[in-house]
């Protein structure tokens, strides 16, 4: 389609002396007549009334401009141009493509670029819900979109380590003198300390204490020796709920394929927001009731709280710590935020305050928020309440259907199920995640994609075992050879627009399309002993490179055999 577009660029500017992008597309099916066209342009409607004539007769002095580009040009209906490439030309891209793969698909969108891509973001002393197991599969393959584009990417990982919900935790183990080594209790003690905080007033009052006493124990490190005795024992159960916690979120990422290169704790950044708060009350910040907040109301936001009554950061202060200790880190071209949508609103005035006095931070800045994953039926859930749906059981259900569905159990097939699943959806809105849909291997699933790799994988094996005979010459496409290649020779401009709007579902979508196709070829034409074994042998390989790529950049591999 490149090719089309810069024809069309040249004829247009030498026709009527304007500049223009041309909006080309791979042309529907059955067009007019017997023509069969494999790209349109509505471009003639798009100009008409800049160059004052009608569609029809722009696209013929464009058709007329082109007779010689080596395309078969067709007028339809009130002006569109489709374009019908010659079997060399297919035959050339596709040997082309297969041996020039990397060189083919290449993208320096974001070359020399260091990018900060932060998601995930789950607190210590609580467990991973399914919104974690979301955000970080999102957040990968973003993560691995924009290492494919050039960038040097910062995989970094923000979690309240400090706050109430750690303060409510630890008034609950020891209020039941719990074991803290198990984060199981831990979340229990969460949900009961949150309980008592809300409904008891003398509990409410020991939490507001002991919150202050933790970002105390917080600041001084874990080599802090303490005289006072109750100092000493919450540090104790803080240092290990905490390690607990990591251990945890560790093994946890290892599992999905998820790696982070940088944890921050919002202890660690308290501190910076908390100066950049103070250093411009009065500018940007002001005083209300013995609290520090932000008037979002000048902005056509809200007012919130940055610093509390008791002197202490709120989420915006760290926050705002957070944004300058990444840039003082990275000095980073983007920073790329995946959160949920709850807090959208709640950015806007972070974001906002910041832009006063650090506009080019925030100019940085790309907050993406999605919505709630639910299974079906699933009530509004949140881990206050304890009624959550965790990250653990999410994938316990898939294996359960996995191996229902097909009667074995495959990690990489599994976790390509739960990815896909998430991933297929645009970053936005609600999704309702149903396991026994996730592991199909027919329809829009990563196991049909996967099987589809496995499939193309085995007749490249066999083309190599048995060997492979020599190219023909008298080689005419079929339209399923055609309309494979076609797509085949696509990936570079869908990449293009994957890393343009970051958009992983976008990828998913040309997958299964491209897959579809694939499995129309495989239905109707023969390979691997054919007379042309080798020229079909380079589409297959072709596609299979195509595929495989496309789902290492989801976070999918292809396993050895389905």
């Amino acid at each position: 389609m490149e090719d089309i577009k810069e024809k069309l660029k040249v004829a247009i500017s030498e026709i009527f002396g304007i500049s223009v992008e041309p909006n080309v597309t791979e042309a529907p099916k059955n067009l007019d007549g017997d023509f069969g066209a494999d790209y349109s342009t509505n471009v003639a409607m798009q100009i008409c009334k800049q160059v004052g004539k009608n569609p029809r007769q722009v696209a013929e002095e464009i058709a007329k401009s082109l007779a010689d580009s080596g395309y078969d040009i067709e007028i339809a209906g009130p002006g569109f141009l489709n374009f019908k490439s010659s079997d060399e030309y297919f035959k050339q891209k596709i040997a082309d493509f297969g041996s020039k793969f990397t060189e083919n698909i290449s993208c320096d969108e974001y070359s020399g670029k260091t990018v900060i891509c932060e998601f995930s973001d789950p607190n210590p002393f609580k467990v991973l819900h399914v919104g974690h197991l979301y955000t970080s599969m999102v957040g990968d393959s973003i993560s691995r979109i924009v290492e494919f584009a050039g960038g040097k990417v910062v995989r970094a990982n923000f979690g309240g380590d400090v706050g109430l919900h750690v303060a409510k935790t630890i008034y609950a183990v020891r209020k039941n003198n719990v074991d803290i080594s198990n984060i199981e209790m831990i979340a229990k003690c969460y949900v009961e300390g949150t309980r008592d905080y809300e409904e008891d007033e003398t509990a409410h009052e020991e939490i507001t204490k002991l919150n202050k006493i933790i970002y105390e124990i917080a600041a001084n490190g874990e080599d802090f020796n303490y005289d006072d005795a109750k100092k000493a024992e919450v540090a104790k159960l803080y240092w290990t709920g905490r390690e607990v916690s990591y251990n945890y979120f560790k093994d946890f990422y290892a599992r999905i394929g998820v790696k982070f290169d940088k944890y921050y704790p919002e202890s660690t950044v308290a501190s910076r927001g908390l100066h950049e708060v103070q250093e411009h009350i009065g500018t940007v910040y002001e005083e209300s009731d013995g609290a520090i907040v932000y008037r979002g109301e000048k902005d056509g936001l809200h007012t919130r709280v940055f610093i509390n009554k008791n002197g202490l950061p709120t989420y915006e202060a760290k926050d705002v710590g957070l944004i300058f200790t990444k840039y003082d880190d990275y000095e980073f071209d983007k920073s790329i935020v995946i959160t949920g949508n709850d807090i959208i609103e709640y950015m806007k005035v972070v974001l906002a305050s910041i832009s006063k006095y650090a506009p080019e931070l925030v100019e940085r800045t790309l907050h993406l928020t999605h919505g709630n994953v639910r299974l079906p039926g699933n009530e509004k859930m949140s881990s206050r309440k304890g009624n959550f749906l965790k990250a653990v059981d999410v994938l316990e259900a898939v294996n359960e259907a996995l191996e229902k569905e097909h009667g074995s159990f495959d990690e990489k097939v599994s976790l390509g199920a739960a990815k896909y699943a998430f991933l297929k959806y645009k970053v936005g809105g609600n999704i309702i995640f149903s396991p026994e849909e996730s592991v199909k291997m027919t329809g829009n699933s990563g196991p049909y994609l996967q099987y589809s790799a496995v499939r193309a994988s085995k007749i490249i094996g066999n083309l190599l075992k048995d060997g492979v005979s020599s190219a023909k010459e008298n080689w005419e496409l079929s339209e399923r050879e055609r309309e494979l290649i076609k797509k085949i020779i696509a990936y570079p401009d869908e990449l293009k627009a994957v890393v343009s709007e970051l958009a992983p579902n976008k990828l998913c979508t040309y997958l299964y399309e491209l897959a579809q196709e694939f499995s129309r070829f495989y239905e109707t034409t023969k390979v691997a002993g054919s007379e042309y074994e080798f020229e079909r042998g380079q589409i297959v390989l072709a596609y299979l490179k195509v595929l495989t790529h496309g789902l290492s950049l989801l976070g999918i591999e292809v396993p050895e055999r389905m």
